[in-house]
């Protein structure tokens, strides 16, 4: 992609992020969102391979739909109390409304069908953007809606993306899709406490990107796209395989590292808000998507291919690593030992 282009697209992705995060009124963060949708796509469709225009497609019909019945909803809700702030979303219909396009936006279950394609579409860094930057506005405009929403339908929209996002990952040899399963099950648990402790939404919503983009990274780096080539990854960067493994043990929430401090606050959450039975829906979900990570990290360091000149032929384009890699990869694995200090952060 020509540099121009791509510093546009980027200047453009952070410009509709800032206007949606920091806007109270519903044109402004509409406004924001079509920013955001339109600087993407550009990158979405770089590989000019027919799966990335197919991706860039389906990404843009979605999107636009959402953008078009979240537009809809906000001005019902104007035209019935005259309230155009975003915290002002009282009519039934415009909250019913709402959910639906901000579901739409994030992937939640049932409208999660585009994300794992539009993902197995795009390159490893796009995809990146996808399931971690382009979150951020919707999730915004989620916790500023969060109070006037219907809680019983997100908490059964957050249990539901939970055990589809490990049921439908079991089934996958792809990395990428298993990561847009792997994001639609992490939405559950953001959801799910977001009626009762936003703080912590955010929290687990900075945590999931962060543990995510180190994945996406190392991926990146080893150019790792199935789990077949995962195997032979370790001859390229040793190291970094090593590390792999405990990020994506990270991910899944195994104590005691980094991914484990979200779930255990939530479900901490949740047993003190008497919901007991659902604290255990949500721990039994993560379950599964427990398994196919170990499967992951099952294929990328403990399991060995036989060895063969070819393979070892990969031991000379060893690369160094780049400290952004190497940052998030610590902060993934070694992050839950501050825990006190993120709870007492503002």
């Amino acid at each position: 992609m020509n540099p121009q282009a791509k510093l546009i697209s980027t200047m453009s992705l952070l410009l509709g992020t800032t206007i949606t995060i920091s806007s109270n009124h519903w044109t402004m963060a509409w406004t924001g969102l079509e920013i955001n949708t339109l600087a993407i796509l550009p990158l979405i469709s770089k590989p000019h391979h027919p799966r990335a225009i197919e991706a860039t497609t389906k990404y843009f019909l979605v999107q636009a739909a959402a953008s078009t019945l979240l537009l809809f909803s906000s001005t019902t809700n104007a035209l019935f109390t005259g309230q155009w702030d975003i915290t002002q979303l009282t009519h039934p219909i415009s909250c019913l409304l709402m959910t639906t396009a901000i579901s739409i936006k994030l992937g939640l279950v049932p409208f999660h069908f585009w994300f794992p394609e539009i993902l197995q579409g795009s390159s490893l860094t796009t995809s990146l953007l996808l399931a971690t930057a382009m979150k951020f506005p919707p999730i915004t405009l989620l916790l500023l809606t969060s109070s006037s929403l219907n809680h019983t339908l997100l908490t059964i929209m957050a249990i539901s993306s939970a055990a589809l996002g490990g049921w439908a990952g079991l089934n996958q040899t792809q990395t990428r899709k298993i990561l847009a399963f792997s994001s639609i099950s992490h939405l559950g648990w953001m959801t799910i406490i977001i009626i009762y402790n936003p703080k912590l939404t955010l929290i687990t919503f900075y945590l999931y990107c962060l543990m995510t983009a180190a994945i996406f990274l190392t991926l990146n780096i080893t150019k790792t796209l199935k789990l077949s080539s995962m195997m032979t990854a370790w001859t390229k960067i040793p190291s970094l395989s090593a590390t792999l493994m405990l990020a994506l043990l990270s991910l899944a929430g195994l104590p005691p590292l980094t991914g484990f401090l979200p779930k255990w606050l939530i479900i901490q959450e949740l047993t003190k808000q008497e919901m007991t039975p659902t604290a255990t829906i949500m721990a039994l979900l993560s379950l599964l998507g427990l398994f196919f990570y170990l499967r992951l990290a099952y294929c990328a360091t403990i399991t060995l291919p036989p060895n063969s000149n070819n393979y070892m032929k990969l031991w000379q384009t060893n690369k160094p690593v780049n400290f952004l890699t190497t940052t998030f990869i610590t902060l993934t694995i070694m992050l839950l030992p501050l825990s006190p200090m993120i709870l007492t952060f503002p």
